[in-house]
This record gives structure tokens, sequence and C-alpha cells, in this order.
């Protein structure tokens, strides 16, 4: 985050860069911001983290007019903390932001929006999960003979649904709102993931998400001049 900030720059505008790594769910990826560059985070924060996510959702991934959901409690507006209660309003008031409220695992919300210490609770919760039912899936099948063989029959099916899982095919996190790229890989990642987020940079350049995300926060500015 510091190295970002002081040998990139933020985009003139941008109160504070988050990342945004990409998770699995059962209709493909949501993207998890802030998932731990801003643990102290402001409603008008999470309100740019909005923007920018949805920006990075339809530009990137090609989501067209993605959903954006707010880490909670409950889905109602009276539930959570400070923090979310005073944001809960705000996002639901930019008309910019397909604004709803429940189900990360099932995939509901395409950017999924909060601050770093909930986010990064989140992330870690999800690789452990991941990592543990698979070793408990793979003892069930090496147990006895008939899972063994009912293994070998739907190991096809198998390593479709566990390549939709693996994180390393869509690359890093991106550190979104500098003036140029950062992407924020594992220590442990391989090949394959450093690989994607090389492609995740180019096509982050092509598609053009920092003049998007400027011209998203110019915008705003403006609005709140209108308002005042």
């Amino acid at each position: 985050l510091v190295g970002g900030q002081v040998l990139v720059g933020r985009i003139k505008g941008i109160e504070r860069p988050p990342l945004a790594p990409l998770v699995p769910t059962e209709k493909g990826v949501s993207l998890l911001i802030d998932c731990g560059a801003n643990v102290d985070a402001r409603p008008s924060h999470l309100v740019q983290f909005a923007r920018m996510g949805s920006i990075y959702m339809e530009s990137v991934m090609g989501k067209k007019n993605p959903t954006v959901g707010i880490v909670n409690i409950g889905a109602e507006e009276e539930k959570g903390n400070a923090l979310v209660k005073e944001t809960f309003p705000l996002l639901k008031e930019c008309s910019d932001i397909n604004f709803i409220a429940r189900d990360i695992p099932y995939g509901v919300a395409d950017v999924i929006v909060c601050e770093a210490f909930a986010g990064n609770i989140i992330l870690k919760l999800y690789e452990g999960v991941a990592g543990g039912l698979m070793k408990k899936v793979k003892e069930g099948m090496m147990s006895s003979l008939r899972s063994k063989i009912g293994a070998l029959l739907v190991k096809p099916a198998l390593k479709k649904v566990l390549k939709d899982f693996d994180t390393s095919n869509h690359g890093g996190a991106p550190l979104l709102g500098l003036n140029g790229l950062v992407v924020k890989t594992h220590g442990s990642s391989k090949s394959t993931e450093i690989c994607n987020s090389i492609i995740q940079c180019v096509t982050f350049k092509e598609q053009k998400i920092n003049e998007k995300i400027r011209e998203a926060i110019q915008q705003e500015v403006v609005e709140e001049k209108e308002e005042k």
C-alpha cells in the first residue's frame, strides 16, 4: 500500500486505494473490496470502493451493471456498526451504483464492499475453508474401494468445479485508485497466478480502467458541488 501510493501515486480525488481480489461464488466470481489495505475506513471511502469496483467488474470482467453489496450482519438498513449504518444510505442514493444487500457465496453481489478488517477475515476464511474442504473430500474419496471407484467416475466433473473455484486463475489483487497499476499476489503464488496477474495488468491497461475511475471521481466532485 505504501509502495503503491509513494512510488505510483493516487489518482486525484481518490481518498484511499483498496485491495480488490476476485473470490469464487456459485455464479462465478465477485470482487472483494477492500481486503487488507484500509482497516479504518470512512463511509466516503466505501462509496469510492463501490464505484471503482463497479468500473473494474464491468470493464475487466465483462459484468454489465454489476450489483454492489456491503458486508453487514443482516440485510436490514438499521443493522450493523456505525460505519455500515452511515454507508448504507449513501450507497442507496448513488445513481451510478446498482446497490443490493446479501449472500456473498451465492454471487448475488458482483462487488462486495467492506473495510479491510472484515474483508481480510472473509478472504482468509474463504481460503481456509476451501483448503480444509478439499482435504476432507480427498480423504473421503480414498477411504474405501467403492469410494475410489466413485472418485474415478466423478473426477472430470470435479476437476471442472475445482478450476472454477481456483482463484489463481484470476491473477492477484489490484490496488485500485492509483495513477498506475499495482497487483498484489501471495508470497506462495505459483507460475499460473503470476502469469494471470500479468494478463490482468494488460487487460487493465487496454480497458483504460484508470481513465474511467478518474472520470467517475471527477463526476462525483461535480455532483457534490452542485448539491452545495
